[in-house]
C-alpha cells in the first residue's frame, strides 16, 4: 500500500491562491542620511506630504519596486536626493509594526549612510528638504523617530569598533574636528590630550605637514586618514571619555 503523503506537492496556481492575501503588503526603504557640520551631527529630512503628518519631518525613503533589490532601492533614494555615488551605507533593521503607515501594511528596511555634508547639493525642487541637528528632533512622521534613534545607536556602536567617521569629515581635518565628531556622535566629552594621544597611537591618521587657512584661531595641523591602515583595521579601540 502506498503511504499517504501529509504534505502533497502543490502546483504554483494552488500555492498563489493560498497566499494571495500576503501579497497585499508593501516593502519600503528608509534612509537615515547623516552629515556632520562643525560640531553637530545632522540628518537629512523632508516635510511629510501626508495630511496626517502635516508640518512633521520624515526620513527619505520610497517603496521598493517589483524588480528592485533592497540595497538598490536604498542607493536609488540616496542618489536621487543627494546626487552622490559610492557612499558608505549600512542596512540596520526592519520595522514592521501593523499600523506604522496609514495607507496599509508597509514593512520598511532602514539604512543609514554617512556623507560629507558639503558635497550634497540639495535640489531646489525638493520642497522642505533640510539638514537637522539630530539632538533637536523630538517628534517625526510615521515611526521615523524610532528608526532614527535605532540608526544613531548603530552608528555609535560602529564608530567605537571601526573608524567609519572619516566618511563624515573632509579629506583634510584637524584633531579638533575629529574630536568634535566623536563627541557629537557619542554624546560625551573627551579629554583633549588623552583623545589625541590615543588616536595618534592607533596609526589611522597621518600628518600632512599643513595647517588650516583663513581661521580666526591659531591654525591647527591638518591630518588625513591612512587608507592602508583603515583597510587593515578590523577593530577600532574605544577612546575613553570624561562624561
Amino acid at each position: 500500500m502506498q503511504a499517504h503523503n501529509p504534505f502533497p506537492i502543490k502546483n504554483i496556481n494552488t500555492h498563489l491562491t493560498e497566499i494571495k492575501d500576503y501579497f497585499k503588503i508593501a516593502v519600503s526603504v528608509d534612509c537615515v542620511i547623516f552629515g556632520f557640520d562643525g560640531n553637530v551631527l545632522k540628518v537629512l529630512l523632508i516635510k511629510s506630504d501626508l495630511a496626517q503628518y502635516k508640518n512633521k519631518w520624515s526620513l527619505l525613503g520610497d517603496i521598493v519596486r517589483p524588480d528592485e533589490e533592497l540595497d538598490a532601492a536604498a542607493y536609488r533614494v540616496l542618489r536621487e536626493r543627494t546626487g552622490l555615488e559610492n557612499v558608505y551605507m549600512e542596512q540596520v533593521h526592519t520595522f514592521g509594526a501593523l499600523n506604522r503607515h496609514p495607507a496599509g501594511r508597509v514593512i520598511t528596511v532602514a539604512y543609514y549612510s554617512l556623507v560629507n555634508i558639503h558635497h550634497v547639493q540639495l535640489k531646489v525642487s525638493d520642497f522642505g528638504l533640510h539638514w537637522h541637528a539630530v539632538k533637536d528632533l523630538k517628534q517625526m512622521a510615521f515611526d521615523h523617530k524610532l528608526i532614527l534613534d535605532t540608526c544613531v545607536k548603530r552608528l555609535q556602536d560602529r564608530i567605537i569598533e571601526h573608524p567609519v567617521g572619516f566618511n563624515l569629515l573632509p579629506k583634510k581635518f584637524s584633531l579638533r574636528e575629529l574630536q568634535n565628531l566623536y563627541e557629537a556622535i557619542l554624546g560625551v566629552k573627551f579629554d583633549r590630550r588623552n583623545f589625541r594621544k590615543k588616536f595618534l597611537s592607533l596609526g589611522l591618521i597621518e600628518d600632512l605637514n599643513e595647517v588650516e587657512n583663513d581661521v580666526k584661531h591659531r591654525p591647527a595641523k591638518l591630518y588625513r586618514f591612512n587608507e592602508k591602515a583603515l583597510l587593515k583595521n578590523t577593530r577600532f579601540v574605544h577612546v575613553n571619555g570624561n562624561g
